[in-house]
């Protein structure tokens, strides 16, 4: 039976892109990135309510990401969730489900207006960054990246 595991957000950006290298030199950037969703209650009441979602980006993108993706800015990402898990130095077994983005593109305000508009191409194909094998893709104190997985053949 096939599956779904596809993320599309459209929301700002809540730190810059950090860029880091594996040890054999593979880029990744990670970034978090806030989405708003709003409602109105039966009442007539409005209601606000944020999501906060921590990302990853691999290889060219990881490094455009790095570039272009500050504080504050619009952005549409697409990819999937990916959880992974590591043990603490205290044996204590975390968890954490981040966004691994396959692609990204700028957006940003019209001036004066509440038009969203786009501002960079799509950022095109994935390089081959769509499944990793890791429990972990940063060391065990989450910090550290470790290696990129290779890619899978269709």
């Amino acid at each position: 039976m096939r599956s779904i595991n596809k993320v599309i957000l459209i929301g700002n950006l809540t730190r810059d892109a950090e860029l880091k290298q594996t040890s054999s030199g593979q880029p990744i950037a990670t970034f978090g990135l806030a989405t708003n969703r709003v409602w109105v209650t039966r009442e007539g009441d409005k209601n606000n309510s944020s999501e906060f979602h921590e990302c990853v980006a691999w290889g060219r993108l990881a490094e455009i990401c790095s570039q272009f993706l500050n504080k504050g800015k619009l952005v549409y990402i697409e990819g999937y969730l990916k959880t992974r898990s590591w043990d603490t130095p205290e044996g204590v077994k975390r968890f954490r489900t981040e966004v691994v983005v396959n692609d990204m593109i700028m957006l940003e305000k019209k001036s004066g207006s509440n038009e969203t508009e786009l501002v960079s191409a799509d950022m095109g194909e994935d390089e081959g960054y769509d499944d990793y094998d890791s429990d972990s893709i940063f060391g065990d104190d989450s910090s550290e990246p470790m290696e990129q997985p290779a890619e899978q053949a269709a």
